[in-house]
Formats: structure tokens, C-alpha cells, sequence
């Protein structure tokens, strides 16, 4: 770890981000000086994507309030868990280079103090990002009262003003009105314009039907089912429901009392892909993820 990627907190300017002010525009710079009360945004890299039981490995703050933006801090974090393999390949921060790191707790109260009495704002932060860090909080031994504040999720606004359905995607595409939206045949036909669309506007995208259905696939790549029961971590299956959940298959198939349940679980209503992997690890074979490529880390990991 070199000595710019140490762990310890770290400021930097929206102009060291690449960001110009006044290229924010008079909008912004209208609705930053109306705010009553600042606005944080902010953004978590963590173990996992469980907001009650995963931790953070990296946390951004950006202070917005009527006098201008302050600049940026950022932690990196020591967990106090493993950082899994499926979540380094994601943010590219490894076990390695967090262990001197502080932890949370050794940072919460600067954290507070940024976001006490702020609203917050970010992009797709509602499910995930707001809730570890008031987990996180919490088990520090802060308080930190989600409902006293409003939250803008930039993400949301993005969908609401352009749309990711089928009729959006036909006009982005193929520049045509849906016709007959709902209607199974319209729906189909619409379907192939936009694949063709697709393939047409991305000279880059494969005509491979294996590589089409990876790419398709992709989003799903952190969970063992399609109906997501299960989740990859360390590249083997761990509980994703119920009073199980984080816990590793290998380690309840292990159990004698917990096999029990893996029995209740086959004659249960749950789906057949679930259900053959909690078969093949009953029967000694736990199934393994297939191993991709850990992406190269930034200049400054």
C-alpha cells in the first residue's frame, strides 16, 4: 500500500475531483442557496449488500449548504469483518488494504458531526447506503434518526424523468411509439426492435448468444438461485432468507441439527434450482462460484 493510499481520512475539493463549480449551473447554485439545513451526499463501499449485518470498508461525504459545497472527506474503514471476494471484485478494496484502517467506531463521531441535522441525498441510496450507515451508527453506540430527515435519491428522479420500461426503450432505440403497450404480441415485437436496436447502436456488443447471456445475466452474478435464496460469498453459497441468513451452507449442511432443516427445506415449496444446491450440499459437494477477474484498482487503492 502506497503512502497516497493510506487509510486514514482524506479531504479533497470538488476541483480535485474533476468537478467545476459553475459548471453546476444557476439552478444548483439557486437551490444550494435556498436550503434551510445542509445537505450530505455520500456513498458506501461495504462487505456486502445486507445493510444489517454487512459493514462499511468506505465511506465519501459531501457537504452541500447555502454558502457552497465544503470539500469532500473520505474513510477507509476496518470492518471488523472479512471483506468477501465477491466485494472486492466490486470496489476493487481488499482485506489487505483496510486492516490499518480505524474502524467505525474510531470514526463515528466526526461522521455525525458531518451529517447531524443534514438531509441527505445521493444515487440509489434509499434501500442500501442510508440504512448501513445508520446501521453502523447504531452498533457504535450513536443515534441517528433516519425519519427526522429528507432524503433525495438521485437515482429515483433519474427513472422517474426517463424511463427504463419498454415503451422508453422502443423510442430511445428505434425512435417509434408503443402501440398495444401490455398487449403480449405488441410487447414481443417491440422486444425484437429493441434487441435489434441494441445491436445497432453498440458496435462493441457481442453477437455471441453465450456472451449476450452473461451480459444479460450479469446483475444476478451475486446470487448462487434465480430466486436469490441463496448468495455468493468467498465463492460458495450462504444463506440469503430467514433465521439462517449469512450463514454459510457448508457450515449447516456440517451441522447435525441444521441438516434437519435442509430436509424440511426439499419438502418445501421453494424453487428447483434452490433446492439442488441444498440437495448437492446434503450429498458433501458445495457448489463453487466461477471465478472472474478482479478489476484493476484505481491510482489511489
Amino acid at each position: 500500500m502506497t503512502e497516497a493510499s493510506a487509510p486514514q481520512e482524506s479531504h479533497a475539493t470538488l476541483s480535485d475531483a474533476g468537478v467545476d463549480l459553475a459548471a453546476l449551473g444557476e439552478r444548483f447554485s439557486a437551490f444550494a442557496s435556498g436550503l434551510q439545513r445542509p445537505l450530505v451526499f455520500f456513498d458506501v463501499e461495504a462487505t456486502g449488500v445486507d445493510p444489517a449485518n454487512d459493514r462499511i470498508v468506505e465511506l465519501s461525504i459531501l457537504r452541500v449548504g447555502s454558502e457552497g459545497v465544503e470539500p469532500i472527506r473520505t474513510w477507509r474503514v476496518k470492518p471488523g469483518i472479512r471483506i468477501p471476494v465477491e466485494a472486492t471484485e466490486i470496489h476493487g478494496i481488499s482485506n489487505e488494504d483496510v486492516d490499518a484502517a480505524p474502524t467505525f467506531e474510531q470514526i463515528a463521531d466526526e461522521v455525525l458531526a458531518l451529517i447531524d441535522d443534514c438531509d441527505l441525498g445521493g444515487f440509489a441510496i434509499g434501500r442500501f447506503d442510508v440504512r448501513i450507515v445508520q446501521s453502523e451508527l447504531v452498533r457504535a453506540g450513536r443515534a441517528f434518526d433516519v425519519t427526522t430527515r429528507r432524503v433525495l435519491d438521485a437515482q429515483v428522479i433519474y427513472h422517474r424523468r426517463e424511463p427504463r420500461n419498454l415503451a422508453a426503450a422502443l423510442q430511445f432505440y428505434r425512435g417509434k411509439e408503443l402501440e398495444g403497450a401490455h398487449g403480449a404480441a405488441a410487447d414481443t415485437v417491440a422486444s425484437l426492435e429493441v434487441f435489434a436496436g441494441q445491436l445497432e447502436r453498440y458496435a462493441d456488443l457481442s453477437l455471441d448468444v453465450d456472451a449476450l447471456h452473461e451480459l444479460s445475466a450479469s446483475h444476478n452474478d451475486a446470487y448462487c438461485d434465480q430466486s436469490r435464496r441463496f448468495q455468493w460469498r468467498d465463492n460458495e453459497p450462504v444463506f440469503n432468507f430467514g433465521r439462517l441468513r449469512g450463514r454459510s451452507l457448508r457450515w449447516v449442511a456440517s451441522d447435525p441439527t441444521e441438516r434437519r432443516y435442509l430436509r424440511v427445506f426439499l419438502e418445501g415449496r421453494f424453487e428447483d434450482d434452490a433446492k439442488a444446491i441444498v440437495r448437492d450440499a446434503l450429498q458433501g459437494r458445495i457448489r463453487q462460484r466461477k471465478r472472474t477477474d478482479t478489476p484493476a484498482k484505481s491510482a489511489s487503492s
